[in-house]
């Protein structure tokens, strides 16, 4: 099967994120199922602000986000009205969008969709 994942909680502050990143590694590691996106959305976006920091003794959900996009080839997809609002922003003059993350709109999850068998949100 072909997931596509939506994440419309923080990296921290709630568990939806967390959650995500677990089942996404399991299936991937422990399942012959794909994924096709994961689609930051809402409060999601989130998770691709390069200025989070956590403690060090924390679990860095964002770098974990980066390492297992890195590994499976996957595409981290943040909506880009969502991403504003919120002070997640990739131009000329500003930066805070982390690696292996792009910004596009819901077009690109509705075409997500459309290629997925199975769709869940966190």
């Amino acid at each position: 099967m072909r997931y596509t994942i939506v994440i419309t909680g923080p990296a921290y502050g709630t568990q939806q994120s967390s959650c995500a990143y677990q089942f996404i590694h399991t299936l991937l590691t422990q399942t012959p199922h794909t994924i096709h996106t994961i689609f930051f959305y809402e409060d999601g976006v989130y998770n691709a602000n390069d200025f989070i920091r956590p403690a060090n003794d924390e679990f860095n959900l964002v770098q974990a986000w980066q390492n297992l996009a890195s590994q499976f080839n996957l595409s981290l997809v943040t909506c880009a009205s969502a991403a504003l609002r919120r002070g997640v922003i990739q131009d000329e003059k500003h930066n805070n969008l982390t690696d292996h993350f792009q910004v596009s709109g819901l077009t690109a999850l509705s075409a997500a969709i459309a290629n997925s068998d199975r769709v869940i949100q966190f």
